[in-house]
Parts: structure tokens; C-alpha cells; sequence
């Protein structure tokens, strides 16, 4: 079986305050439970804003430089993911279409090497 990350985007001037009700927060707590029973769930996360990133970059002469923010400047940031373990990309996005459903947001299902 092969791990898919599947990560939920947020654009930048995301307020999960504003956009984040009892419904979705319930839909959400649902999808959990069933990722949990069905046994795919390895790991979730959700990030805070990316305004509050830190990067980190590598320069030739081994010195590292860190600014804030975050390493892409982008109209919409990952706000959030979970690591599943699925038997194939067809299973990996069946829940990624879910994901998208209860967090009323773009996602992202990606494989890991």
C-alpha cells in the first residue's frame, strides 16, 4: 500500500474564525472517524496561518538565512492535510474528494516516494 498525502488549501487571507462553522467542523470530525475505522488514517494536521512560517534557505557557504513567512508567495497556502495509506490513487482520491466536501476547500492528493 502507498502513502497519499492529501492537503487542503487556504487562501492567504484564510480566518478559519469566519469560514470554519459547526457544520464543517462536525463534517470534518466525521470524515476522521471514518478515515480511523477504515483503517487509511495515518496522520492529521492542520497548520497554522502561513504568515507564520518561517523559511530557511541554504546558501553556498553552508550559512543558513531565515525570514518569516512563508517559502512560496502564493495566493493559497496549505492549511491543512492528512498522511493516508490507500491500495492505490483511485482509493487516495475517493477520500480526497471527501476531504474536499467537508472542508469546503481545493485539495491536493499526492503520492510519497
Amino acid at each position: 500500500m502507498t502513502q497519499y498525502l492529501v492537503a487542503i488549501h487556504h487562501p492567504d487571507d484564510y480566518d478559519p474564525s469566519v469560514a470554519e462553522d459547526e457544520a464543517m467542523s462536525r463534517d470534518i470530525d466525521v470524515l476522521n472517524d471514518e478515515m480511523t475505522a477504515a483503517g487509511v488514517r495515518i496522520f492529521v494536521g492542520g497548520l497554522r496561518p502561513a504568515s507564520s512560517a518561517m523559511s530557511l534557505r541554504a546558501r553556498p557557504n553552508g550559512e543558513v538565512f531565515i525570514t518569516d513567512g512563508p517559502y512560496l508567495e502564493t495566493k493559497e497556502h496549505v492549511g491543512g492535510f492528512w498522511v493516508l495509506e490507500a491500495a492505490d490513487l483511485d482509493e487516495a482520491l475517493v477520500w480526497g474528494r471527501k476531504a474536499a466536501v467537508a472542508c469546503r476547500a481545493p485539495v491536493e492528493v499526492r503520492p510519497f516516494h
